[in-house]
């Protein structure tokens, strides 16, 4: 280490104290509105005993989450209007995912396709507020994936769940997952992926296509085939990346994936 680079990383960590500051109050606040929301459900849906300790739960893991690695990953000093947006995002995915311990009804499956399409809405809001705000950074990027990686996770295991699709649909949410845990095991795994529309419009499509799935006027004839489709092409999408990811690794190891 020179003796330039202990000010430098002084004056980011400096720079940094504040932002963190109001990425904690806007996480206590997301927190608070993800409760509440679940709460609200709680009293119209009637979805059992276990379905506020469930939202908490995922609330409180996914707080602590945001927490943990903000620091050092976002290197300006605000948080950010698109922080705040995936952050809100978050707030509505948790009491969607809450559901999985809740049995299926007309009131569940209108509330999470409504709740889920503007969670996938919003998708295309924060982005854009990064790069007009010049607050993009590794942590937004990050945060805004973790969160539809969640929301396709939890739409597949409703899927599941509600007997609209078989055990087979819950390898749409744990693809990614899975893809994560074979880096850990082969590091060429984690090397960069170059930007994809390719990937960009499949997770789309596969985030409508399992919306569509849980929606109670979808028969389940119907459903399933639908999900398996949106299935197929997720697959497709992974297998495109292996084979870039395999041919690089011939050449040269990259640094941590961004997928």
């Amino acid at each position: 280490m020179t003796p330039a680079s202990v000010p430098a990383r002084e004056q980011v960590a400096e720079a940094g104290a504040p932002a963190y500051a109001e990425a904690r109050r806007a996480v206590a606040v997301a927190l608070l509105a993800a409760m509440a929301l679940a709460a609200v459900l709680q009293g119209l849906l009637q979805p059992g005993p276990a379905y506020l300790p469930a939202a908490g739960g995922m609330a409180l893991l996914g707080a602590l989450a945001v927490l943990r690695h903000f620091r050092g990953r976002h290197p300006h000093p605000r948080f950010g209007p698109a922080n705040a947006v995936t952050l809100a995002r978050a707030a509505c995915t948790v009491p969607i995912a809450a559901l999985i311990v809740a049995p299926a009804t007309p009131g569940a499956a209108v509330f999470v396709t409504a709740a889920g399409t503007l969670v996938a809405v919003l998708d295309g809001v924060d982005g854009r507020l990064a790069r007009r705000h010049g607050l993009a950074s590794d942590f937004g990027a990050r945060f805004d994936m973790e969160t539809d990686a969640l929301l396709v996770l939890a739409l597949s295991a409703l899927a599941w769940r509600w007997d609209r699709a078989g055990l087979w649909v819950l390898a749409s949410g744990l693809l990614r997952y899975a893809f994560l845990a074979a880096g850990a095991v082969a590091p060429w795994l984690r090397a960069v992926l170059p930007p994809s529309r390719r990937r960009q419009t499949i997770c789309v499509v596969q985030i409508v296509v399992l919306l569509a799935v849980v929606a109670p006027l979808l028969p389940r004839t119907l459903s399933a085939p639908l999900a398996l489709a949106g299935l197929l092409a997720l697959l497709y999408s992974f297998a495109v990346d292996v084979a870039l990811l395999a041919r690089s690794a011939r050449h040269a190891p990259g640094p941590e994936s961004n997928r």
